[in-house]
């Protein structure tokens, strides 16, 4: 919940507010912070209006005290920003202002968002030389879902130090993620570096360290809905080398190749693949671990992934991507995924809802066992699951002739399914929680609805 102080100062009245989250902390901590916050008032002449300094404690973060995901005791309301907060804060861009949008954000009632923190970009390229800024390069008119509309420069590092201490002041935990692309620059060495990954999470999370930046953050999805969905490229590459299991054998006869007696014919990749990229986000996740073991770290993953198929014991928590779109059911999903000028949505948006209507029921008990079968696997493993993207179109974008309802009575429906299993602990509302997607964004009531329902127990 919202809780506010007033204080006087040099005879004028301050509102100070925080957002204080019911985080699991011991008594020392707490004692820690009560001694500190009445010798801090006391230094400071602030004089209390209302309340206790005691009632205050839980409302002003004099001590900054880390978070973890896997330590939450009630689910975040969760944004996902993506590479847009960056790619779009330009002049005309939705992100211009930084404060603006995250007092926005806080006011819809978002206490997390999941951003890119452009890990391969903070990091030096293989040669030791770190570069202040990239141009990003748009090459068309189509317009961006995500990403930028415009060819613009972005200073990662820079923006880091920035955007983060703004996140920290509207109350709003981050979890830093990567997709891991190129966004139109000019670098290339990284994405094709062996342990290029790993480097660039280490160096990324070394530079906020020195900066006192990691106390806001709860959590590190090193790969985007892994191991598809990326820009990796050392990694694709090495995928693809094991895509004929035979000729890798041949070149590689000392290799560790995996008994033929287990039956993988309904998975999109083979055994060998499989025990590439299970063994391969191990050794990273781990290597991380060891150098920031106070942070929680994972990969998210999206429904193509079958969760029998992914080693999760060394995932601090379980980001399951999944939408309704995945039922292959929906019609004309793909023309709206398409943006064809030239289209009638009218059409397209009327079959889509007159499907949607005759087969909701049939639909929601799809994603109600898809949802269970996430957190299963999750208290299987012990950690904590969520996701950061869901729940009716993966693409949508506002069009006279395209309206939110769908996007928006998806995400209440699925909100309610996943509060129903206690390990859901950060949830989004839709893929669309960005300023650019107006037509969703100005509807404060519904955001503030919604997300209270997700925050129970605040």
């Amino acid at each position: 919940m919202n809780k506010y102080c007033y204080f006087k100062i040099n005879k004028k009245t301050t509102i100070v507010y925080y957002h204080f989250y019911n985080i699991e902390m011991g008594s020392e901590s707490i004692s820690t912070r009560r001694k500190f916050l009445k010798k801090t008032v006391l230094a400071t002449g602030y004089t209390f209006m209302s309340g206790t300094a005691d009632s205050a404690i839980n409302t002003i973060p004099f001590e900054k005290i880390s978070i973890r995901i896997s330590k939450l005791k009630h689910p975040v309301a969760i944004a996902m920003w993506d590479y847009s907060w960056i790619l779009r804060h330009h002049r005309y861009g939705e992100f211009e202002d930084w404060n603006k949008v995250l007092e926005e954000l806080a006011e819809r009632g978002y206490n997390a968002i999941r951003i890119d923190a452009m890990p391969q970009f903070v990091a030096a390229d293989t040669n030791g030389r770190v570069s202040s800024a990239f141009r990003s390069v748009k090459t068309d008119w189509t317009p961006s879902l995500w990403g930028n509309d415009y060819t613009m420069t972005f200073n990662p590092r820079e923006a880091l130090l920035e955007f983060l201490p703004a996140c920290d002041k509207h109350g709003i935990k981050v979890g830093l993620a990567s997709w891991f692309l190129r966004h139109g620059t000019a670098r290339r060495d990284i994405f094709l570096e062996e342990g290029g990954l790993s480097r660039a999470w280490k160096e990324t999370l070394d530079f906020l360290a020195e900066n006192s930046l990691l106390n806001n953050i709860i959590y590190v999805d090193v790969l985007n809905e892994y191991p598809n969905w990326h820009g990796y490229d050392w990694f694709k590459n090495e995928m693809n080398k094991r895509s004929d299991m035979q000729q890798f054998i041949i070149d590689n006869p000392d290799a560790n190749v995996p008994p033929p007696d287990v039956d993988y014919s309904k998975a999109r990749t083979n055994p060998l693949q499989q025990q590439f990229y299970n063994e391969f986000i191990q050794s990273t996740i781990n290597s991380l671990k060891s150098k920031f073991p106070d942070l929680d770290f994972f990969t998210s993953l999206d429904s193509a992934m079958d969760l029998e198929l992914i080693n999760l014991s060394h995932f601090d928590a379980l980001d399951y991507h999944i939408w309704f779109e995945h039922t292959g059911r929906i019609p004309w999903l793909d023309s709206i995924r398409s943006r064809n000028p030239g289209s009638d949505y009218r059409k397209t948006y009327s079959e889509l809802i007159t499907y949607w209507k005759n087969n909701k029921e049939s639909l929601i008990q799809w994603m109600d066992e898809r949802i269970s079968i996430i957190a299963n696997m999750a208290a299987r493993n012990k950690i904590v699951c969520g996701n950061t993207e869901g729940w009716g179109p993966i693409f949508w974008f506002d069009h006279p002739e395209l309206d939110w309802k769908w996007v928006k009575e998806s995400a209440d429906i699925c909100v309610d399914l996943a509060l129903k299993h206690d390990n859901y602990k950060f949830i989004c509302t839709s893929n669309f929680t960005h300023p650019q997607f107006k037509g969703i964004w100005d509807d404060v009531m519904w955001h503030q609805q919604i997300t209270n329902k997700i925050k129970q127990g605040y």
